[in-house]
């Protein structure tokens, strides 16, 4: 009986200036290339912090929703990809029977992902996959979650493949299917810190150029996921 309640999320002012963001590019009020009303303005208006807004504005740039312009401000990004994120989300709420089949997905392209890398990484990508594992390291031994640091550093695996479609689908399903697992499954610091060597594995095999051996550390790596997928199917 257990089995058939869900926890219960408590919105914070940060998701809820989210929602009230995509709602408005989902609905066409915001266009792209449209511009944000300053921070203090929107705080003002919202009622809440000017950290708040500068917290959902990050999150939402970390998603490729929206982007900060030099001496132009903050604006909605190309309508591609916000769209298509915007339309998994809606599938997520209405048919989390078929997560499986996002989860599936998610595997095959991170997959390649990892085998292109190996094959076409440059020096520059080397670094950046360095830096994006240090900040989930430093999360992790801070005790604090590490979602957002967990997707860059497999969004800049995507990066390193140099298959801008690749790293398109991945942006646009993977964020939901990572935050669904940490929802649902309690992580403690031992399973962080497993995360944390798998990476390590991974950009190991794709410093060293073998192909094959990032592909398989990947599939491991997701091995996880994939057999949560699978229960929560079941579950529902």
């Amino acid at each position: 009986m257990l089995e058939n309640f869900s926890e219960i999320r408590v919105e914070t002012p940060v998701d809820k200036i989210i929602k009230q963001i995509r709602s408005l590019i989902s609905s066409g009020q915001l266009a792209p290339g449209d511009r944000l009303p300053a921070e203090r303005k929107l705080a003002e208006k919202l009622a809440v912090s000017r950290s708040n807004i500068r917290d959902a504005i990050q999150k939402l740039e970390f998603y490729g929703i929206l982007k900060t312009l030099p001496q132009s401000g903050t604006v909605v990004a190309g309508i591609g990809i916000t769209a298509l994120e915007g339309l998994i989300t809606d599938v997520l709420k209405l048919e989390k029977s078929d997560f499986s089949s996002l989860v599936e997905t998610r595997v095959i392209l991170e997959v390649n992902a990892a085998e292109l890398a190996a094959e076409r990484r440059t020096p520059e990508d080397i670094i950046e996959l360095n830096k994006a594992l240090a900040a989930y390291e430093k999360k992790v031994r801070a005790g604090k979650q590490a979602v957002e640091e967990d997707l860059l550093f497999h969004l800049k695996i995507a990066e390193a493949s140099k298959n801008a479609v690749l790293k398109s689908l991945m942006l646009i399903i993977t964020p939901d299917i990572v935050n669904n697992f940490i929802q649902y499954k309690v992580c403690d610091d031992n399973s962080e810190l497993k995360v944390y060597h798998e990476h390590e594995q991974i950009l190991e095999h794709i410093i060293n150029r073998d192909s094959e051996a990032a592909a398989k550390a990947m599939r491991a790596h997701l091995h996880e996921v994939t057999a949560f997928s699978k229960s929560k199917n079941i579950l529902r």
